[in-house]
């Protein structure tokens, strides 16, 4: 199996726990800096760090970070999160199922597209399997997943139907949301999957806003709630991701914030986007604890999002994972990626996780090319038929156009369709009496 890759975490929890400044630095930094704290942090000791400071000590730090972003586990002393045992044979070959019906799928769909059967805004999971697999593997049913625009894997993991979630695309009567969300906007309140947001961090303030009702009207344990919110590397820049931590550190919010960082903004590298590009770090000004790990392995991404959803639930401390993934297609499925190096597409296809899980799985005899085989069969059937279903799912009625914009009747709400007079009745015949 692939190792997990990881960072140092942010800070020590009984530190934060006391709402005391830590005995280190700002964060648990590696040895290397020393002990240095208060003003004192920015003259951190040792040979590798020299008499830096202010600015130059974080632009230096934020350069040695780009460059060390993928280096193995071995060489960070950081601590990794808590393992939870080693998956069975069935809960391997599951979450295998699982990776190769999100790859089919979206394979699928992008095809769909194509052929003008899906329209609007389209983005896919290719490349981010193992990470939607693991992180759903993690969850509780009692829990909450609010998810961004790519969450078509999601929803499928998380237990909405393929027939459901392709009609949904479609845009047809039978989808997830009666076609009125299409792809960016998957939402089923039984399997508490709240969205898919258009907006980039449209989901953390409301996610961090359900951590808070479940703080407000429940006990910490571990069956309590607890929320898991995703979202893109380029998403840590938005101004609602600071509000929306800085109010989960103060009042102890039972949420895991999980970044899916394929390494890719749209176009524009994390390196090039981020000062410090070590996105797990970026809740250290809210001492959130931080972790990354290997999204290519759903049960490395599994073990870490199980940590730091019992921290979350148990202890009622906020939580950061920071999964590294590749994106094997472009941003969304109009995008030719024409930005990318021929050298970045070829490590991405290098570390394409379905295959990479196919070849463990085999290595370890937990499936043989028979059982594989048949897998890929199966699911491509299945695929089929939620073609097939959506196909066949009527469109939504134009009379029903305005019948969910409210969740409950409002007094004189507009129904008027375009062409429709802008008055009409006694008051349109008032006023023409008055003239």
């Amino acid at each position: 199996m692939v190792q997990i890759v990881e960072g140092e975490t942010v800070m020590a929890t009984t530190s934060r726990a006391k709402k005391t400044p830590p005995k280190s630095a700002a964060t648990t930094a590696p040895k290397t800096a020393g002990k240095a704290t208060g003003k004192a942090a920015g003259k951190a000791t040792g040979k590798a760090a020299g008499k830096a400071t202010g600015k130059a000590a974080s632009k230096a730090a934020s350069k040695a970070a780009a460059k060390d972003a993928d280096k193995p586990a071995a060489k960070s002393n950081a601590p990794k999160p808590a393992a939870s045992g080693t998956p069975s044979a069935a809960e391997l070959t599951r979450m295998y199922e699982q990776m190769v019906l999100v790859r089919e799928f979206e394979l699928k769909a992008s095809e769909m597209y194509a052929r003008a059967k899906i329209g609007g805004y389209c983005h896919l999971n290719l490349g981010e399997e193992a990470t939607v697999v693991g992180l759903m593997a993690a969850l509780k049913k009692q829990d909450y997943l609010f998810t961004t625009y790519r969450d078509h894997g999601y929803a499928l993991v998380r237990g909405m139907t393929p027939g459901a979630v392709m009609a949904e695309l479609f845009g047809r009567e039978d989808g997830v949301v009666g076609g009125r969300g299409g792809s960016m906007h998957m939402f089923d309140s039984e399997v508490r999957m709240l969205g898919g947001y258009g907006i980039v961090g449209g989901q953390i303030p409301p996610a961090t806003g359900a951590a808070l009702a479940i703080k407000y009207r429940s006990e910490p344990g571990p069956e309590s709630e607890a929320v898991m919110c995703l979202m893109g590397d380029g998403t840590v820049n938005i101004g609602a991701w600071h509000e929306s931590l800085n109010l989960a550190g103060i009042w102890d919010l039972p949420i895991v914030y999980v970044i899916v960082n394929n390494r890719l903004g749209m176009g524009t590298t994390v390196e090039a986007a981020s000062a410090e590009p070590d996105l797990w770090k970026r809740g250290s000004a809210f001492r959130i604890p931080g972790v990354r790990v290997d999204g290519d392995d759903p049960v490395a991404v599994r073990d870490a999002a199980l940590a730091a959803l019992e921290k979350a639930r148990v202890e009622r401390q906020p939580q950061i994972v920071e999964t590294m993934t590749y994106r094997l297609k472009g941003h969304s499925v109009v995008d030719p990626a024409k930005y990318r190096s021929e050298a970045d597409n070829e490590e991405a296809r290098e570390n394409d996780p379905v295959p990479a899980f196919r070849a463990a799985l085999l290595k370890q005899k937990v499936l043989t090319d028979a059982a594989a085989t048949d897998i890929h069969n199966q699911v491509e059937k299945v695929v089929a038929e939620a073609v097939a279903f959506a196909d066949a799912s009527p469109h939504p009625d134009p009379a029903d156009l305005f019948k969910y914009s409210w969740a409950s009747p409002v007094p004189n709400a507009s129904t008027a369709l375009p062409g429709d007079p802008v008055m009409v009745g006694a008051t349109a015949d008032a006023m023409a009496g008055a003239r």
